[in-house]
């Protein structure tokens, strides 16, 4: 009977596991194991460039790379996870439940912002979280051209100050002008629970930021958190008013709610604890990649965090260890043990660092040269051919 590898999820960690699966079965001529991949719909979507403006354009299609590697797609909605029965039961794209039995699972469902009952939060704030919300955003800037000149229509209100919240923030001025006119006199305010400016991203990127955030004219709220938003701005939590048309949330991400059907250890933010290998701590045939692992990087106490830096190099070890497992060949630990953050921000340029303290190497200019190519092409699936793509599935790849 063939068997099968159920990779759920086509984001970066789901896309690469299944890639990597299907190069380890093909090097060890195993044509009896199928790699299936269920996800909404066979499409990358680029969500680090989800600040950006043109946000329809950031997604990459599938089915022809899927059809060049053998990658099974079934177009649905993973509803339910029963590891005893090794089985998931899902939502049809056509209306309906179906179910897809696995010998390996691989978990690579990713994450999502977190939305705490502040008050108007749900019914008045954007985020750039999923390409629809980011698509909704969008359309709303565009409309703020026909509204009347104000101070509010010229205000946006960021709310968060870690890596989303400081591109998206540090863009919009730019974003703005390109609608309302260049002579406008936008505002973009940033309120951030963190003490500094950029408190979380550290010491070694802060300069940087408060440059960037000083050239742009982006304000900061430091100390701060949102207390309720309504139709026409926000309350901070000392009582102070901001008068804005557009806020946009970013604190804040959790792992897939899928996550909480695996009987397994999770930490704060849902993940759960792999091992080295990433199969999922008590359990002998689930995997866990990209945004719901809690992985090890390296031996002195670094985990992996929510991005694409992370999320390719845990899909090529998890495909690879759940086909290596199931055909009984070695699998490869995971490490990556080099941590890099390469900030967007906006026209002032970017920042480029290495290390878990963020030590800078490049800014300006060099730094926005090195996010462009990140952007546009690092992270971007291979074509659509087999030994093209599956040679780049190699876990054994280098990916700071």
């Amino acid at each position: 009977m063939e068997k099968n590898i159920l990779i759920i999820g086509s984001g970066f960690a789901g896309l690469w596991s299944a890639l990597s699966a299907v190069r380890l079965l093909d090097q060890h001529a195993r044509a009896d194991v199928q790699v299936t991949l269920l996800a909404p719909q066979a499409e990358l979507h680029i969500r680090p460039r989800f600040y950006e403006p043109d946000v329809h354009n950031m997604r990459a299609p599938l089915l022809d790379l899927f059809e060049a590697t053998g990658v099974r797609f079934v177009q649905g909605l993973a509803l339910s996870i029963d590891t005893e029965g090794r089985q998931v039961v899902y939502r049809k794209a056509e209306g309906g439940e179906g179910r897809l039995r696995y010998d390996r699972l691989v978990l690579a469902s990713g994450s999502q912002l977190f939305r705490p009952p502040v008050p108007g939060l749900a019914e008045h704030a954007f985020d750039v979280d999923r390409i629809e919300q980011a698509a909704l955003l969008e359309r709303h800037l565009h409309g703020l051209g026909g509204q009347p000149e104000s101070v509010a229509r010229n205000t946006v209100v960021v709310a968060g100050g870690g890596f989303t919240g400081i591109e998206t923030a540090t863009e919009m001025p730019a974003r703005l002008r390109a609608i309302l006119g260049d002579g406008a006199r936008v505002r973009v305010v940033v309120v951030d629970r963190g003490a500094q400016v950029g408190a979380a991203l550290g010491e070694g990127i802060r300069p940087a930021i408060l440059e960037a955030s000083r050239e742009l004219g982006v304000e900061w709220r430091p100390g701060r958190t949102v207390a309720a938003v309504d139709a026409r701005g926000v309350v901070l939590d000392d009582g102070q008013r901001i008068d804005a048309g557009t806020v946009i949330w970013t604190v804040g991400f959790r792992a897939s709610g899928l996550t909480e059907q695996i009987p397994a250890p999770r930490d704060a933010t849902g993940r759960l604890q792999v091992d080295n290998h990433l199969r999922v701590a008590g359990l002998a045939d689930v995997y866990a990649a990209g945004d719901t692992a809690r992985a090890a990087t390296d031996e002195l106490g670094n985990f992996s965090v929510m991005s694409c830096q992370h999320a390719i190099p845990l899909g090529r070890h998890a495909g690879n260890n759940a086909a290596a497992d199931l055909i009984g060949v070695a699998p490869r630990a995971y490490s990556q043990p080099k941590y890099v953050t390469c900030l967007d921000l906006g026209a002032w340029g970017a920042v480029y660092t290495e290390g878990w303290d963020r030590q800078q190497k490049l800014v300006g200019a060099e730094a926005k040269a090195l996010k462009s190519q990140i952007n546009t092409q690092w992270i971007y699936p291979p074509a659509a051919d087999r030994a093209v793509a599956l040679a780049a599935a190699d876990p054994a790849i280098p990916v700071a």
